[in-house]
């Protein structure tokens, strides 16, 4: 069995080919069409993100201009900015439009943070690609580079009961989030993908399954077949009728990449809720095995390195059972929905292996499945499940 290597401790993902030094004139000669006349707009471009996340672009950057009483204030902005295609993005489409209009939905229908949403560009003419503006909020998140249970950061070296209100503290989201009425319906703009007719399905977790099988064969184009993967998407779609039996039986507004590593904290509390591009409609348990996965994805990489890593952290039954107390819903067994999230890492795996091939960061390796970092993980889930 090959065991797959983990992250370099240097490791910095290029996540875009984008000439930073255009970006600040072209987004004050943007907002200059936006603003009155005479506002004057100016951009200090501050970074980009590069310790979380592998998908969207993120920029960090101040915006000035002179308001109409002629004083002149700066407003600390991010820019989610989907990536252009000869940058080998994750997923096959980014529609900025969506991710944009369910954090403002959000926002009107719960007490969930996130950021405020402010301007959208829609067309790509400004900087190659859509994007929109949020406000910047100040606070900590967990890291993904180097992942925060190797140690020396500040969530793995608090105290045990600092670490357990925060992960309290972010089940509350996830519980707050599904309790949104008519998700359904209210959200249904994060369907039209998965309802395209060459992505068939009966119910929302049938076109979800359709769409990752898509997204795999989308994947697949630049860097080849993962026989693990597809054992995995047989398993997912010849058991998918015992999962859709044995789950919750809602539909729910699903956050879709419901980890810490995408939650701005103050003092352990969840302040600003980021990343929605894989929001969609779906069963509860869908977010609530993913926050559990992506803890069980890096400790199984410090399991192979000897590491002792956080065991007792995002434990999977305080959590399900800090969810079903909130929300007063049992939830069903998540075997079904860990496999799902483990074949969904491996495609991100695949595109951002394929991106760093790209750029030169890495060789091609002989078996694309050493990018798989979780794949002893995935494996296990598989031979417990039988497949």
């Amino acid at each position: 069995m090959t065991h797959a290597t983990p992250p370099a401790a240097d490791l910095k993902m290029q996540r875009s080919s984008r000439d930073a030094t255009t970006v600040p004139r072209r987004l004050a000669d943007w907002l200059a069409t936006l603003l009155p006349a005479g506002a004057e707009p100016e951009v200090a471009l501050l970074s980009g993100i590069d310790a979380n996340g592998m998908s969207s672009e993120t920029l960090v950057l101040d915006a000035t201009w002179t308001d109409e009483d002629g004083s002149r204030a700066t407003r600390p902005y991010v820019a989610r900015v989907a990536p252009a295609p000869q940058d080998f993005p994750v997923f096959p489409t980014y529609a900025l439009q969506d991710q944009y209009d369910a954090m403002r939905l959000v926002a009107e229908l719960s007490d969930v943070p996130v950021p405020t949403v402010g301007f959208m560009e829609p067309t790509g003419e400004v900087l190659g690609t859509p994007f929109f503006l949020m406000d910047r909020v100040e606070g900590v998140i967990p890291q993904d580079v180097l992942p925060y249970n190797f140690g020396d950061n500040w969530l793995h070296d608090a105290t045990p009961a600092e670490q357990r209100r925060l992960q309290d503290a972010t089940v509350k989201v996830v519980a707050d989030l599904h309790a949104i009425p008519d998700a359904q319906r209210t959200f249904a703009f994060l369907n039209q993908q998965s309802l395209d007719p060459q992505q068939p399905g009966d119910t929302p977790l049938a076109r979800n399954l359709a769409r990752t099988r898509a997204w795999y064969d989308f994947a697949v184009a630049d860097i080849g077949r993962s026989p693990l993967t597809e054992r995995g998407l047989d398993w997912l779609e010849a058991h998918l009728p015992e999962a859709e039996a044995a789950g919750s039986g809602d539909v729910v507004l699903c956050w879709g990449d419901s980890r810490i590593g995408n939650v701005i904290y103050r003092d352990f509390a969840p302040v600003a809720v980021l990343d929605w591009e894989m929001a969609t409609i779906g069963p509860r348990e869908l977010d609530v095995s993913w926050m559990v996965f992506a803890h069980m994805v890096f400790e199984s990489i410090t399991g192979v390195m000897g590491m002792p890593g956080m065991p007792d952290f995002l434990y999977e039954g305080d959590v399900t059972a800090t969810y079903e107390e909130l929300t007063g819903v049992t939830l069903g067994d998540l075997t079904w929905f860990h496999l799902y999230n483990a074949v969904q890492w491996c495609i991100v795996f695949m595109r951002t292996g394929a991106r760093s091939i790209h750029f030169g960061e890495i060789e091609r390796p002989d078996d694309i499945e050493t990018l798989m970092h979780h794949k002893l993980l995935m494996e296990s889930i598989l031979e417990r499940a039988g497949a």
